[in-house]
């Protein structure tokens, strides 16, 4: 089972995003030293080299079943740290998120929690949230999202969230950019309360679009001496990035 000093983080990633999914763990690593992730990674032929933090799974080619594969063995109410490769850490306030994910897993009323408050939740609360605002101990406030709004995000879950939500998709889902769309296909069970912190704690950015490599997540590979393998060497020249700092965070995250 999961504890906050331990978490297996289902990463979404395949064998030709291997130099991807390294710069997401190495951002991690980077950012939050001591984080409680151990990412699961799923590979089709090419393995890796496991460590304490990093563990490799054969898994099938396909997106549904890679996740649910990844699923097996781990319980509904187990906490997981649901990572999509397309996104990589740019900031955290790790202590913060360090305190917010403690206080969730004692939470029984709360099957998920996202630190990076934008898109509809941000720009469009009517439609993504519910009214009510709910407190944490430390005053932190959690607004509760009505369906799968910013579920591609990294974000804190219990599993049965998300094998629920792949176990619905089509046995075939074309590519990630697809997912998007077929998740509102799929009603959100109201049971599964997935909540977004009022302030965000975490700022993402996009690695691919189409997949290509974006121009942001190109230079912090490149500034990480990460190679890059033929296939990710033409960036697409767009910055794409999720959620902002409060400037009260921001100067003390510098």
């Amino acid at each position: 089972m999961s504890s906050p000093d331990k978490i297996k983080a289902i990463v979404l990633t395949c064998d030709r995003y291997r130099a991807i999914t390294k710069h997401l763990i190495v951002q991690y690593e980077r950012l939050w030293p001591d984080h409680p992730f151990v990412f699961h990674v799923p590979n089709q032929e090419l393995s890796g080299v496991e460590s304490e933090r990093i563990k490799y799974f054969t898994s099938p080619s396909d997106i549904k079943g890679t996740v649910l594969h990844l699923l097996a063995d781990i319980d509904d109410e187990e906490w997981i740290y649901w990572c999509v490769d397309d996104k990589y850490p740019i900031e955290l306030v790790s202590d913060k998120i360090a305190s917010l994910i403690s206080h969730a897993m004692r939470s029984p009323d709360v099957s998920g929690l996202l630190f990076c408050r934008c898109g509809a939740t941000l720009d469009n609360p009517k439609r993504a949230l519910y009214r009510q605002q709910i407190k944490n101990p430390f005053g932190d406030v959690y607004l509760e999202r009505k369906a799968w709004f910013q579920i591609w995000i990294h974000q804190l879950l219990r599993a049965k969230v998300l094998r629920y939500l792949f176990t619905h998709l089509p046995d075939h889902i074309p590519n990630a950019k697809t997912m998007d769309e077929l998740k509102n296909d799929v009603p959100k069970l109201a049971e599964h309360r997935l909540f977004v912190t009022k302030e965000s704690f975490a700022v993402f950015g996009e690695s691919t679009q189409g997949g290509v490599i974006t121009q942001n997540c190109y230079e912090s590979i490149l500034a990480a001496g990460i190679e890059l393998p033929e296939w990710f060497r033409r960036p697409n020249g767009q910055h794409v990035t999720m959620g902002k700092l409060s400037d009260s965070y921001r100067s003390s995250n510098a």
